[in-house]
């Protein structure tokens, strides 16, 4: 199966011979197979190291649970909430089997040869190097995945409206909705650096968005000094992962440049060592090849990615904003000159988390509707508060009110109004299914079980 050669001190400085090109294609194929095996067991396993969180598994009768296990973001929890990744999670195991097969192939093809062809020591310590990158990279991979890119917490109802107005935006007139509560308007004005700065009220989380935050309609949060959602780490990075995220990037281009030259220099090794031409050698070593082009092409990319971003935190910018705002034409609010901006992106403490996910909260009633009003993917910033009052008096008279149907007990008690309602109404109706779902369990649990006392007690 291998051509074999025989070395001698004389000719030790050749390079072995490698693998020919049949055995190559039953070694790939075992090795797709393997892999294609591998990827059915991770799917498998993620149900054990990922929380998924389900609404429906709250027990209303005052039961503690964690943060984490009533979430009402997209994300996926791990280890009981000291980790925290995208609903995207599984993209995870797809980067880093773009990462690990090409070293594990130079590693298992090409560095012999190398090490052989070179100094021991010295071919030892590049393979060493090589080593070293791909672990670097991974941790910081995994790092960027798994850590709170900086989620601002929900409100459970809208912000008071403020009497004076001084900072609401210029271009909205205050106005007050048919039930006598006074709306919010879309943008607040806010002073940064002496510039006037618009930030937008977000409907799904109930607050203000600060500066530079913005909401991921993939991971369904607000997330602070929002740069994108990358899906090769499946999560969003912001204002506490941004680093890593950089040193990712930096650091898989790094590793691509790395691999991409050491296969150069075997290939130069075979052309010098076999008095052959660059055909010749890439035959005699089809692996170098194979890197060789997945390297190159993989490094325009990641490479493309590194100085892009270099670009953003030398202007101190996101990406969100670069195509957004296109700062090139108007005044930056956050530069503070180049050596200040790279100053702030790496060598700044990262902000503490402002969510404890594996705190212990005590659900009662009250708590049960506010996690449901705020769970809400839109809600109207004029009816949100009044929504809640109106669903918490419907909680205090539903004993007093005999249902005969079930289904027309849950849909009123959910927020669901009757067909009949008017056009007004007809925001109650945009309710998710989590909201339903934690309706039918409340209403079937409590509502009838009151229900039950009042006319007990007659």
């Amino acid at each position: 199966m291998f051509l074999a050669l025989s070395f001698s001190e004389k000719d030790s400085n050749l390079p072995v011979e490698l693998p020919t090109l049949p055995f190559l294609l039953t070694f790939f194929l075992s090795l797709l197979l393997s892999a294609l095996q591998l990827w059915k067991l991770c799917l498998s396993l993620l149900p054990i190291f990922f929380f998924f969180p389900d609404h429906r598994i709250i027990d209303t009768n005052a039961t503690t649970l964690r943060v984490y296990q009533f979430w009402n973001g997209n994300n996926r929890f791990c280890l009981g909430g000291r980790l925290i990744f995208g609903p995207d999670a599984r993209s995870i195991f797809l980067t880093i089997s773009l990462i690990v097969t090409p070293v594990i192939l130079f590693c298992a093809f090409v560095s012999q040869g190398l090490i052989l062809q070179l100094d021991h020591h010295f071919g030892n310590i590049l393979v060493s190097i090589l080593v070293i990158l791909t672990v670097y990279d991974l941790i910081v991979l995994l790092i960027t995945s798994g850590m709170d890119p900086g989620i601002i917490p929900r409100n459970f109802h809208p912000p008071e409206v403020e009497e004076n107005g001084s900072n609401m935006s210029t271009d909205w007139a205050g106005s007050q909705s048919s039930v006598g509560v006074s709306s919010l308007p879309p943008t607040k004005d806010v002073m940064v650096n002496g510039v006037i700065v618009k930030v937008k009220y977000c409907q799904t989380c109930m607050l203000y968005r600060p500066p530079r935050c913005s909401h991921c309609s993939i991971c369904n949060n607000c997330v602070e000094r929002f740069d994108h959602h990358c899906p090769w780490v499946g999560q969003c990075i912001g204002k506490r992962n941004y680093r890593f995220f950089f040193m990712f990037v930096s650091s898989t281009t790094i590793l691509c440049l790395y691999v991409f030259a050491l296969c150069w220099v075997n290939i130069k090794k075979i052309m010098d060592g076999y008095q052959c031409n660059l055909a010749r050698a890439f035959l005699k070593s089809p692996i170098s090849l194979i890197l060789i082009l997945y390297t190159f092409l993989t490094a325009w990319f990641v490479g493309g990615l590194t100085v892009f971003h270099l670009y953003l935190i030398f202007t101190n910018q996101t990406t969100y904003e670069n195509f957004r705002y296109r700062y090139g034409s108007k005044l930056n609010p956050y530069n503070h000159g180049c050596v200040w901006n790279i100053f702030e992106i790496f060598f700044s403490k990262i902000p503490k988390s402002k969510n404890n996910f594996r705190a212990k909260v005590k659900l009662d009633s009250s708590t049960f509707f506010a996690i449901s009003m705020s769970s809400a993917r839109t809600m109207s910033p004029k009816m949100a508060k009044t929504r809640f009052d109106i669903e918490m008096g419907k909680q205090q008279t539903i004993a007093a009110k005999g249902f005969e149907e079930k289904p027309n007990h849950i849909d009123s008690f959910g927020g669901m109004q009757p067909n009949n309602t008017n056009q007004g109404d007809k925001a109650n109706k945009e309710i998710s299914h989590n909201i339903h779902m934690l309706a039918v369990d409340f209403g079937t649990k409590h509502g009838f079980m009151d229900s039950e006392k009042v006319h007990r007690g007659h």
